[in-house]
């Protein structure tokens, strides 16, 4: 494998059309402004490295990148790519990951709009994330510990399981199908609106109006904070251990809780059962007080 070591890059496709090559800490920035640094490559490894400018990453096949910064100047920094690894990277570019498949993430700190956009095959582990649009129309999706921030995330994405994760973002999960969220925290308005077999598993679901219009939705002992109006034309099986503020118009299935403020059953198509079970309350307390 050719070694390149602390050098600057600033030209148009510096390095294009490289194979089995190693970047270490090495800068791609400058007056020249050039872009596509590694396009169409092979068997790429770079390290310790800042990358300043556009579209570094298209096209490449076999792609490791540890310990590196992508600015926000570098923006579409990885397109049309498969078997990725990136870990200890900061990725602050917008549309950072895009039409890739096979990456794996860890360790990394995400900062960019539209990331992940119909990208297949991505597990991440212990990863912070603030974006708008995340993940969209994406599948096979494995997220591990990752702390997320932002709106409208996950939005059409199948075939994914998300576990021991934050999510503090608003409509997510809209359309998604497939999806199974365990152990998670997840806050904002809208949740999960027109999903379809999608299951969360002792999650804590905060914020107004969740899981609406859904298919084959399911809640096993989740906590429901704060949410209101939940549950609006949707066919759900859940057994929800806190109380919930209101439920409107579940159309088929059973929703068990310790308690309800209000049920709101205004159309003829809402057959969905809610048995209010304090029995669950006392499990619940239960539960906290062995925590603690």
């Amino acid at each position: 494998m050719k070694r390149i070591q602390n050098q600057t890059f600033d030209e148009e496709r510096a390095l294009y059309g490289s194979k089995n090559l190693a970047v270490e800490q090495c800068s791609f920035d400058g007056p020249a402004d050039g872009e596509s640094a590694f396009k169409e490559c092979e068997n790429i490894q770079v390290t310790d490295s800042f990358f300043n400018l556009r579209y570094p990453f298209w096209h490449d096949h076999g792609l490791k990148i540890s310990g590196s910064e992508m600015t926000e100047l570098c923006r579409a920094a990885l397109w049309y790519s498969d078997q990725i690894e990136i870990t200890d990277t900061k990725l602050h570019g917008i549309k950072a990951l895009r039409e890739c498949r096979d990456a794996k993430l860890e360790g990394c700190d995400i900062v960019s709009p539209e990331f992940g956009w119909s990208v297949q095959g991505v597990d991440m582990e212990n990863c912070t994330a603030e974006s708008e649009y995340f993940m969209m129309r994406s599948s096979r999706l494995h997220f591990k510990n990752v702390e997320m921030k932002g709106k409208y995330s996950f939005q059409y994405i199948e075939d994914s399981v998300f576990e021991n994760c934050r999510f503090d973002t608003k409509d997510a999960f809209w359309h998604a199908k497939n999806v199974v969220v365990r152990n998670s925290v997840v806050k904002g308005e809208y949740l999960a609106w027109y999903c379809e077999n999608v299951t969360f598993e002792n999650c804590r679901i905060i914020g107004t109006q969740p899981l609406c219009y859904c298919k084959n939705l399911k809640l096993i002992n989740c906590e429901m904070i704060d949410t209101d109006l939940a549950f609006e034309r949707s066919e759900v099986e859940a057994v929800v251990t806190t109380p919930v503020d209101s439920i409107k118009n579940p159309l088929i299935g059973k929703i068990s809780v310790p308690y309800v403020g209000e049920i709101i059953l205004d159309i003829p198509e809402a057959k969905g059962e809610v048995i209010v079970d304090e029995q669950l309350s006392v499990q619940h307390k239960k539960q906290a007080c062995a925590c603690a």
